[in-house]
């Protein structure tokens, strides 16, 4: 291997602005949140929801920032609107259905609603990223959103956090279980599908 191929890491590294170490902080605080529910899978230990929730709302503070400094310093680009994109995913769409599966959303009508809601925010994701040049009307700024953005996604996080706070996990999730042609329904994750149908659609929420 030559010189110029061991550089080439390194000269991608070199091409990242300030706001796109602080959209990385985004996606490490979301891989951590799922590290912290696998933890509390295994060790039932309910710190670690309260911890993994934290890191999501570390996270959601990086989105917010990155975005600021980006404006502050002039330096958007596609590839830091590509790296905001893939860390949301982790930290506001991948991390909070498993923190719910980990809470005890574990039937099979609950994995649906749960990859579900995942799904759209990928679509979500997907469609702004396609359609922001678009939505700019030519300035260099978005002025709204179609469908909810996904860091509303920690509401729902908020929601699992008062959730272990007070006991409300596995057998005492809100709203108990409903059985379904013998398989397992918790109506409390319907607020996901709620929030993933939200995403996908053309509802328009202005940007601040």
């Amino acid at each position: 291997m030559n010189s110029q191929a061991k550089s080439k890491p390194f000269s991608m590294i070199r091409e990242f602005q300030l706001a796109d170490w602080f959209t990385l902080a985004n996606a490490v605080c979301g891989t951590g949140a799922l590290f912290s529910v696998m933890t509390y899978i295994e060790r039932q230990e309910v710190l670690h929801i309260y911890l993994a929730c934290s890191l999501v709302l570390a996270a959601l503070i990086f989105d917010v920032l990155d975005g600021r400094i980006a404006r502050w310093r002039k330096t958007t680009s596609t590839l830091g609107r590509e790296l905001d994109s893939l860390a949301d995913i982790i930290s506001f769409g991948v991390a909070p259905a498993i923190i719910a599966y980990g809470c005890g959303m574990q039937g099979l009508y609950d994995r649906i609603v749960l990859a579900y809601f995942v799904a759209c925010g990928v679509s979500r994701l997907a469609r702004y990223n396609v359609t922001a040049e678009t939505l700019s009307e030519g300035t260099d700024k978005v002025k709204y959103f179609e469908g909810t953005p996904i860091p509303t996604s920690i509401v729902l996080v908020a929601l699992l956090a008062v959730a272990a706070w007070t006991g409300a996990v596995h057998e005492g999730l809100w709203f108990g279980e409903v059985i379904l042609l013998g398989f397992t329904l918790h109506p409390l994750v319907l607020m996901f599908a709620i929030s993933g149908s939200l995403m996908i659609s053309r509802i328009r929420i202005p940007k601040p």
